[in-house]
């Protein structure tokens, strides 16, 4: 029988064992291909992330950095824990298309586990850690290790992940050049400033989350005000849209329903010819729950029960790479 495990709100994962996490190693020693756990001094905590280089990288790699949602651990996302994660398979692309990846830990908040301080204003439940900075410092160290183009540098994130990346969007846009925010949206009481500068983002969330309602509200199932609250995705999407200046109008793809029982649909909508050829997409999972899609890495019906439908007809990493591999960030904002 399958093992289970609850971590955090929307989040389950199913077994399935992954790479193995090769040992820590001093910075700037890590050359060899493989998952390397890896540990980083940020404001007097020791932050973990792990780092994945691609066994034939790029000349200059891009860099995607993928945040967890809350409760996750990175061995979790990355498949060493031995449960089943579509976040694996970024492992498997960069492998295809020379990129590296980093899976950076948060703090734990109130419940114990690992969260992320996302800008949610009227919630009680993540850590305060300063996750802007510790993702700044992140991208250094990696730079210092790697030769990665500074110019192509992703951030993709789920649930309190997507909250995550979308305030990385706001605060870090000049080293940022495309987030992807899954089952995530703009929070509705910010503690952070409003974004200022155009950049591409990608959401894709599914019309019958009940953990992140599509229409904007409180969190969780049933809706806790201890976890914050979001504006609708459309009014997220409304708020990229409009700070790119991007077509009013999307361009629309509708994909195969590749399987008829998994109780979802899928409608992509690019709101293209933003300032500095930005983008702003989103995937739209009709029938979808709070899950990232993937047609390989499959959640349980438990986990279906309590979070909703998973769609199967895309594969997430896929669908976000697409995405991110012709981002880069405006020439006049590489001075690092």
């Amino acid at each position: 029988m399958a093992k289970i495990m609850k971590l955090g709100i929307g989040i389950l994962i199913l077994l399935l064992a992954g790479p193995a996490l090769l040992p820590a190693t001093a910075a700037g020693a890590q050359a060899e291909a493989g998952l390397h756990l890896q540990y980083l001094q940020h404001r007097g905590e020791t932050r973990r992330y792990a780092l994945y280089l691609p066994r034939q990288p790029d000349k200059s790699p891009a860099l995607v950095i993928e945040l967890h949602g809350g409760g996750i651990h990175i061995e979790d996302m990355t498949g060493e824990s031995g449960y089943r994660t579509p976040y694996r398979l970024w492992m498997n692309l960069a492998d295809r298309e020379g990129f590296i990846v980093a899976y950076p830990e948060g703090l734990d908040g109130a419940y114990g586990k690992p969260a992320w301080n996302d800008c949610r204003a009227n919630q009680s439940v993540n850590s305060s850690a300063d996750d802007v900075g510790f993702i700044a410092t992140l991208i250094d160290r990696i730079a210092e290790q790697q030769p990665i183009d500074r110019n192509r540098i992703y951030v993709s994130g789920t649930s309190n992940g997507g909250l995550m990346a979308l305030r990385l969007a706001t605060e870090l846009p000049e080293r940022i050049a495309a987030v992807a925010a899954v089952a995530a949206a703009m929070p509705e009481v910010s503690a952070c400033p409003p974004p200022e500068t155009p950049v591409s983002v990608l959401f894709m969330n599914g019309t019958a989350d009940n953990h992140l309602p599509w229409k904007g509200g409180f969190l969780s199932s049933p809706p806790n005000p201890e976890h914050g609250s979001v504006l609708s995705t459309p009014r997220s999407v409304r708020i990229w849209r409009e700070l790119n200046h991007a077509d009013g109008a999307p361009i629309v793809c509708r994909y195969p329903d590749r399987d008829p029982d998994d109780g979802s649909t899928v409608v992509r909508l690019a709101y293209v010819n933003g300032l500095h050829d930005t983008e702003v997409v989103l995937y739209r999972i009709k029938g979808g729950g709070h899950s990232a899609p993937s047609r390989k890495e499959r959640y349980s019906r438990l986990f279906e029960r309590l979070f909703g439908k998973q769609n199967h007809d895309i594969e997430m990493v896929q669908e976000v790479w697409r995405f991110f591999r012709n981002q880069r960030l405006p020439r006049a904002e590489t001075g690092h």
